[in-house]
């Protein structure tokens, strides 16, 4: 453990600042797709009983219509927002007839290209310039990239935190404006979650495997499992190796995230850049439909495909790039971790645990910049995490030396270990410490990873990726169904519902701009004026 952490921790240990741990914020948004009872996937609309996909502040969609998202409101505790998620879950099924919310990141057995359906915003300018980004990502990636489900983690301390440890810093860092300080130390964040992530995969990656349909006759190296699944025997998480939102365009985008500055310069490149095989396509189809937004490296920021992002709230308006630049990074969001198919929410207490542990000891140990050569390292890692993590024998590279992935994961637990007594001390318990105890037992056995367990499902029920996913979609839904919302539950998001309809009906009936000079305006925004 580093002189810098342990110095930290025991800043934060002592009674004048211990509090200011307990107020930092915890975010989750889940992804799902409908399917019909079959297993197939559904090809009705987002649910009206769920409201408006385009205002409602926690059930919308993502890419495919049938890609829902359920948003958590940001809680202090994990616990608290786990509930919250579980509420979301009973209230979607109440309103969901006999349609079946799917298990699993990788998608179930997926039809034509042609027969999926990109999400659908209403006819507004802004619900049509959602749609056409949707698009956009249909022609650059395949429809099927838009069925795949994640969990994303959102993060935060509390800003009084990042200012007493300005207090105590080198005379350089209290040099920055508090603001300024803020974006850097959740840069710094960054940075070591990068150098750490692999980790993750090992523990909770849980998509091994994947329904051949996924690929659409892509060459692969994947193993036959059966008729209709591929897998590969020691895979941690398929959905982030190379077959996930993976493309030429992007291949050499690398933002820098040594400074808010450089990432900010990058993405905003890449937001102007042409791409000529996307230039050859237009934005425009013969009939004048658009069909993209740009014919740039990414259309928007969020086509950047990263496994964490620095975050702001954005204002109505605003682009994401323009928020971190006027008021810098607010929290983080971690976007690498797969749907736990064995918990009806997609995620368990115990993985929220480990994470708040795991991104606190991010934050506040030391973390120097990564130079290229070292980020090509810290991607091969990466890379051999999810697809042969769980191989007996694989090593890593750390420090220029091959190290086994078992004992640096060990080493990684106990420099995380100090954090999570922290966070136990102020609870008055050992949650974090025992989440800690049932990761080092994936390490010291691979069978206890997700991974494994899935790969058991398989081998021990027909080896069909469609089947086992359709059986745990119908065994979350049986709780769901058993444990309806509550009354207070059902009017607070019938109230939801209805006024997000309300919301976009008022845009729809409002003036609107002509679509081309909207998207114009969008595209004009130039981001940040201080990045060319």
């Amino acid at each position: 453990m580093s002189s810098l952490l342990t110095r930290r921790l025991a800043l934060l240990a002592s009674e004048p600042h211990r509090e200011v741990l307990r107020g930092g914020l915890r975010g989750i948004e889940r992804e799902t797709l409908r399917v019909r009872p079959t297993g197939d996937l559904a090809h009705t609309p987002h649910p009206a009983g769920w409201g408006s996909a385009l205002t409602h502040p926690e059930i919308t969609t993502d890419y495919a219509e049938t890609l829902a998202e359920f948003i958590t409101p940001a809680e202090a505790d994990i616990a608290t927002t786990l509930e919250k998620l579980d509420g979301i879950h009973r209230f979607a099924y109440s309103k969901l007839d006999d349609e079946l919310l799917w298990s699993q990141s990788m998608p179930c057995h997926l039809p034509a290209e042609e027969d999926i359906e990109i999400a659908w915003y209403g006819k507004s300018n802004m619900g049509m310039l959602k749609h056409v980004y949707r698009r956009g990502l249909a022609l650059r990636y395949g429809k099927a990239m838009q069925c795949i489900a994640g969990i994303h983690y959102n993060y935060s301390l509390d800003e009084r935190l990042w200012r007493i440890l300005a207090e105590h810093e080198p005379a350089t860092d209290r040099l920055l404006s508090p603001t300024a300080y803020q974006s850097e130390a959740y840069l710094a964040t960054i940075r070591n979650f990068r150098r750490h992530s692999w980790l993750l995969m090992y523990l909770f990656g849980a998509s091994p495997a994947l329904n051949s349909s996924f690929l659409r006759g892509r060459p692969h190296k994947l193993e036959k499992l059966s008729d209709d699944t591929l897998y590969l025997p020691y895979a941690t998480s398929l959905r982030m190796s190379d077959l996930g939102y993976q493309n030429d365009a992007q291949s050499g985008l690398r933002p820098h995230e040594n400074s808010l500055d450089n990432y900010v310069a990058t993405l905003t490149r890449a937001v102007n850049q042409p791409y000529e095989p996307y230039q050859k396509i237009g934005t425009k189809n013969a009939a004048g439909e658009w069909q993209q937004l740009s014919t740039n490296v990414i259309q928007i920021e969020n086509e950047y495909y990263s496994t964490i992002r620095p975050k702001r709230v954005i204002r109505t308006g605003e682009r994401p790039i323009q928020a971190l630049c006027s008021r810098g990074v607010q929290y983080i969001e971690v976007r690498c971790m797969d749907v736990d198919p064995f918990e009806p929410v997609g995620i368990s207490e115990q993985a929220g645990r480990f994470l708040d542990a795991f991104l606190l000891f991010c934050a506040l140990e030391e973390s120097p910049a990564i130079t290229e050569r070292c980020g090509e390292v810290l991607a091969s890692n990466f890379a051999r995490t999810v697809k042969e993590g769980r191989r007996p024998g694989l090593t890593l590279t750390r420090d220029g030396s091959e190290v086994s992935l078992q004992d640096w994961g060990r080493d990684l637990l106990e420099r995380i270990r100090p954090a999570a007594d922290l966070l136990d001390s102020l609870r008055g318990d050992n949650v974090h410490a025992a989440s800690l105890a049932v990761q080092a037992e994936k390490l010291a056995d691979p069978e206890r990873t997700p991974s494994a367990a899935v790969m058991r499902e398989l081998l021990a029920n027909g080896k069909s990726f469609a089947d086992f996913g359709l059986r745990q979609s119908e065994r979350h839904a049986a709780y769901f169904r058993s444990h309806p919302p509550t009354p207070e539950q059902a009017a607070y998001f019938d109230a939801l519902a209805k006024q997000s309809l309300a919301e976009q009906a008022a845009l729809e009936a409002a003036p609107q701009a002509n679509f081309d000079d909207y998207v114009a305006a969008y595209r004009n925004s130039n981001l940040c004026h201080d990045h060319p």
